[in-house]
């Protein structure tokens, strides 16, 4: 498959047969180490892998024999480079604090994304690392804003932890095992209705957080956002006196 226009960036199945294995945990790293890949397909990747998983595994090691143990190595894979995304997140937040706040909005970076997961942050405390996985955009800025606000290290490695996984292996099963399930039953191959399915889960996952954005509490205000720098400022100053 080559690279015909902006559109396959969106394609799950054009990642996979252009890098595989290798790409799949590139492209999950980034979406949350690099802070810059929230407009690539996390959750539909997963699911349409899940879906190749057999294949994946096959041409990058060799297969194990088991469908099941084949996935298992997948979802494994998948869910380290998760955390580890999140964990350079994190530590990028702690290191750089409220300058991010005051940087620019760019093509790829924009500031009210940072306000929105620290309202969900603050809302939801630590199960926002656990849940901001399954929501896109959110999940890409979540561990900068666990970073700034100094969450405990060991509190958000065990939530990022059990967040990487819950993600990685129901999205990656769910793909690989209703397939097998819609064949069976149904004669129904989802490797020829992928863009439907990307369509739904698309709409699924990111109709919730849209609706957020515009219905949510405006951060349109310059006195508010200055108040939440303000108190960012001030922890982080704290903190650095403890130290």
């Amino acid at each position: 498959m080559e690279y015909n226009s902006w559109r396959d960036l969106l394609n799950p199945e054009f990642y996979i047969n252009m890098g595989g294995f290798w790409v799949i945990l590139f492209i999950i790293f980034a979406e949350t180490g690099l802070f810059v890949g929230f407009f690539l397909p996390g959750d539909s990747l997963l699911f349409v892998s899940g879906i190749y998983a057999v294949d994946i595994i096959s041409k990058t090691f060799g297969s194990t024999g088991s469908d099941f143990l084949d996935t298992t190595l997948l979802a494994t894979a998948v869910a380290f480079a998760a955390v580890v995304g999140n964990q350079v997140g994190y530590w990028f937040g702690s290191k750089t604090g409220p300058a991010l706040y005051k940087k620019q909005d760019t093509f790829l970076f924009k500031k009210k994304y940072l306000y929105q997961a620290h309202d969900f942050f603050e809302k939801n405390g630590a199960l926002a690392v656990i849940m901001a996985r399954f929501l896109p955009v959110v999940r890409t800025f979540m561990p900068i804003v666990a970073g700034i606000v100094n969450m405990d290290k060991k509190a958000f490695l065990r939530d990022n932890i059990i967040g990487g996984v819950l993600w990685s292996f129901s999205l990656i099963f769910a793909g690989h095992y209703l397939d097998k399930l819609f064949m069976d039953q149904f004669g129904i191959n989802l490797k020829e209705k992928l863009e439907f399915i990307i369509i739904i889960i698309v709409l699924v996952t990111t109709v919730p957080v849209i609706l957020k954005f515009a219905f949510g509490a405006p951060k349109e205000n310059p006195i508010v956002e200055d108040e939440v720098l303000e108190e960012l400022i001030d922890k982080e100053e704290e903190n650095d006196k403890e130290k």
